[in-house]
């Protein structure tokens, strides 16, 4: 079951934090401030209970400044962008990410969006993140280097 977010206790939302600030290697740190602006203009931004789990997930229409996702907005005039994915390294293998991507995919085909799109680091490298997005059906479209960030993303794409 995938839950929302932003109708999360206060106690879920600062542990689902926590799980992205122990994940910034992968995502990036973010503020309280920021959690809130980030799951609040979200397509989909969900979690499965307890608090093992997330997808944060944009739509073109977001009013979302980042490069990954204006690099998907320059090329697909619809698209859903999934800006970050985590899941605890207690729950890895039980089919949660899965479980998240199957509901982003249901929601954005109802919404009428073919486009899947994501970002996987190539450097520093994140080959669990590349092999879980293979099994998906997702294939790279493009990449970039981040001078700001010092890293190399693969973009990825899946359509449904």
């Amino acid at each position: 079951m995938i839950l929302d977010i932003a109708t999360a206790g206060a106690d879920t939302q600062a542990a689902l934090l926590t799980l992205n600030n122990d994940h910034s290697r992968e995502t990036s740190a973010l503020t309280a401030a920021k959690w809130h602006d980030l799951i609040s203009g979200a397509f989909l931004a969900g979690y499965v209970p307890p608090s093992s789990s997330f997808l944060i997930a944009f739509d073109e229409r977001a009013d979302y400044e980042n490069p990954n996702f204006s690099w998907f907005a320059d090329r697909f005039p619809r698209f859903v962008y999934v800006d970050r994915i985590v899941v605890s390294a207690g729950q890895k293998g039980q089919g949660l990410g899965r479980q998240m991507y199957a509901e982003l995919f249901r929601r954005a085909h109802a919404a009428d969006r073919i486009v899947i799109g994501c970002e996987v680091n190539l450097e520093p490298p994140n080959p669990g993140s590349d092999a879980f997005h293979a099994t998906l059906g997702f294939e790279e479209v493009g990449r970039a280097y981040l001078a700001d960030r010092s890293k190399t993303v693969r973009y990825l794409v899946k359509r449904l």
